[in-house]
Parts: C-alpha cells; sequence; structure tokens
C-alpha cells in the first residue's frame, strides 16, 4: 500500500499534491471508499460527527469525501461481518484510496481485524491509504495510553505496519494538552521513531520512502 498518514485531513496544497502523486492520476479519475469506523470508539464523536465527516460538512478546512473523486462509497467496518466476504473485498479491491477517519485507534484497530480487512492489506500494492488522526495512527505500532479513549486500561499497540508512531493535532486549539512539551513526554515512553505532526502536516509513504510533506508544524522523535 501507499500511504497517506494526516493529522486532520488533506488541508493544503502540500498534502493534496502528495495524495495525487501517490494516486499516479488526478483525484477526478479516482475512486475512494470512505471509513467512519474509528468514531464509534471515541467518546467525543456522535452521529452527528459521523454524518458531517461522511457528507463532507465539517468546518474549516479538513475534508476527505469532498476532495473532488470520481465515486466516493461508505465501508463500514462494524457491518463486514453480516454481509458475504467477496462482496466488500471486492469494493475495496476495486478502491483507488481508502480514506479513513479519525475517532479511536484501537476501536478501529480491532475492527480492522475483525471484519477481515487487515488480512486483505498485503493484496492493496496500489491501493493509498489516507488517514486523519486515528486512521493514521492505526497503523503505527504504538498509539500510547494518552490515546486510549476506548479502553483506557487496555494494550496500545496497533497494526504496526510503518516503523514509527505518530501524535496528531500537535498544537490544536480544541486540544489544549496536546502541545509540544506533552508530545515530547509521549515520545520518551514510545519504543523507536516518532512524529508530532500538526493539521497541516502529513507523512506519505511509498516503497519505503518516508517523506513529511508539511505547510505547518512537526518534529521528530528517537530513531
Amino acid at each position: 500500500m501507499k500511504l497517506l498518514l494526516t493529522s486532520g485531513g488533506v488541508t493544503n496544497d502540500s498534502i493534496r499534491a502528495a495524495l495525487v502523486a501517490l494516486l499516479g492520476k488526478p483525484i477526478a479519475e479516482s475512486d475512494a471508499l470512505f471509513v467512519p469506523t474509528a468514531q464509534w470508539g471515541q467518546p467525543a464523536c456522535d452521529p452527528q460527527s459521523v454524518w458531517r465527516s461522511t457528507a463532507g460538512r465539517w468546518e474549516g478546512d479538513s475534508d476527505l469525501v469532498g476532495l473532488g473523486w470520481r465515486s466516493v462509497g461508505v465501508l463500514e467496518l462494524t457491518a463486514l461481518p453480516t454481509i458475504a466476504e467477496e462482496r466488500w473485498t471486492r469494493w475495496v479491491r476495486e478502491a483507488d484510496a481508502l480514506l479513513v477517519d479519525g475517532g479511536e485507534a484501537r476501536y478501529l484497530y480491532t475492527w480492522m481485524q475483525r471484519a477481515g480487512l487487515t488480512a486483505l492489506l498485503p493484496e492493496l500494492h496500489d491501493t493509498v491509504w489516507v488517514g486523519v488522526s486515528a486512521g493514521s495512527m492505526v497503523l503505527t505500532p504504538r498509539v500510547g495510553p494518552e490515546f486510549l479513549d476506548w479502553q483506557p486500561d487496555g494494550p496500545d499497540d496497533t497494526l504496526g505496519l510503518v516503523d514509527f508512531s505518530l501524535f496528531p493535532h500537535l498544537d490544536h486549539p480544541g486540544w489544549p494538552s496536546n502541545t509540544l512539551a506533552a508530545a515530547r513526554r509521549w515520545a520518551e515512553r514510545i519504543p523507536g521513531r516518532s512524529y508530532a505532526i500538526d493539521d497541516q502536516t502529513a507523512i506519505a509513504v511509498a516503497d519505503g520512502d518516508v517523506e513529511v510533506v508539511s505547510e505547518g508544524r512537526w518534529e521528530a522523535f528517537g530513531g
């Protein structure tokens, strides 16, 4: 897979250009599936927030579904175990991009496994995974206890498809605790390489190459 791991979505021209480069064609010629599942595990989210994300109605510059895709569908992971596997795996294989929304990373991790999406990922060589917050963190080795909202006393390991961890929403006005000092304390407890990124920053991963794409603020730790 090719990865575009963001904190706040496709929020500026640099991140959009990175997405187009990963797709290898214009967004208008690409088909996407939107995955809202992580929101259900985040106590701060509700049916209204899920609708806003799915409908592209968030205020500000954060968006996934409204980027001008040729087509966009919704892939709700909690529904997949109730339908025939050959139906939904075809949808995923035919998509150019998976738009994986934020919420709670461990909840998303759990449902990726239960639904069978995790097992399918190695086959998706040309698919672009566009993650927002938890939708990015789920691909890392660890999220840290600071980001456990679904099961606060549970484990914090996730898929580990990349060899670095992420601290999202750096300096976000809605999360006053997400300061650089807090990110540095978080990184001290996370083995290996990690990044703190704000909502104007993304990390693009393709063919083993990792590139920070930013019009904002970020910092790397360890490694």
